[in-house]
């Protein structure tokens, strides 16, 4: 079982950048497909972008070309940049290792960390 912690979050006004930092315990991190998920306030989760183990991306739509994820195994940190932040990205972000077929969650959740994307 791997552990997660999220950091990076914060207030930034729209247009603006941020970097969310996923730090994994254990020894075979580098083994999972990695993911981030977003919770807005009063929505479910979802999915937002995944890591395979060899570096295969995937991202949803609403994120494409603005957001990118990217691993450091020897790190055991996967991350995500964030760009063009708009007000509809504010949400708390989450990290989990994922399904590599489906994307799905697979792990427990984290406490997460908070994005705020002022207007």
């Amino acid at each position: 079982q791997v552990q997660l912690v999220e950091s990076g979050g914060g207030l930034v006004q729209a247009g603006g950048s941020l970097r969310l930092s996923c730090a994994a315990s254990g020894r075979t991190f580098d083994k999972y497909a990695m993911g981030w998920f977003r919770q807005a306030p009063g929505k479910g989760r979802e999915f937002v972008a995944a890591i395979t183990w060899s570096g295969d991306t995937y991202y949803a739509d609403s994120v494409k070309g603005r957001f990118t994820i990217s691993r450091d195994n020897a790190k055991n940190t996967v991350y995500l940049q964030m760009n063009s932040l708009k007000p509809e990205d504010t949400a708390v972000y989450y990290c989990n290792t994922v399904h590599p077929g489906s994307g799905l969650a697979t792990g427990s959740w984290g406490q997460g960390t908070q994005v705020t994307v002022s207007s």
